[in-house]
């Protein structure tokens, strides 16, 4: 499985991040050592959405803590930068396909990332992750 994150990446062209208790949904919390992993510079910290592909080289789970009793889980992730998105895509480019129901790619993604504007990681299918791979 692949998965993508939307989160403030303040220099696209590092070649390692490391994301620190990042929110997970849509199956993001089984993001391991070894997944292909979309990067997505947050429109809400500035960014211009798609800028990388890589490689998660190391995953962690966020201990959940006792005193709060509805927690999303987060992960820490390090991936490593193996390309660079050639043609932008953002929430200006998939902000047209709302109808949830109608199995494209583009939904896909403007259902996991913008529907709810939080930063995230999240799982996407093979139909999303062949989509994203053509951005490169």
């Amino acid at each position: 499985m692949a998965y993508a994150i939307k989160t403030e990446i303040e220099d696209p062209a590092a070649e390692t991040f490391v994301f620190a208790a990042q929110k997970t949904m849509y199956g993001g919390k089984r993001i391991a050592e070894g997944d292909v992993i979309f990067l997505f510079a947050s429109e809400n910290e500035g960014g211009q959405g798609l800028v990388a592909r890589g490689v998660v080289t190391s995953s962690e789970a966020t201990p959940r803590r006792p005193d709060i009793e509805r927690q999303t889980p987060r992960v820490s992730v390090a991936v490593h930068r193996t390309a660079m998105a050639t043609r932008r895509l953002g929430r200006d480019e998939l902000k047209r396909f709302k109808d949830w129901k109608d199995g494209r790619p583009e939904t896909e993604l403007h259902f996991k990332f913008y529907r709810q504007a939080t930063n995230k990681i999240v799982g996407v299918s093979d139909e999303a992750s062949a989509f994203l791979n053509s951005f490169f």
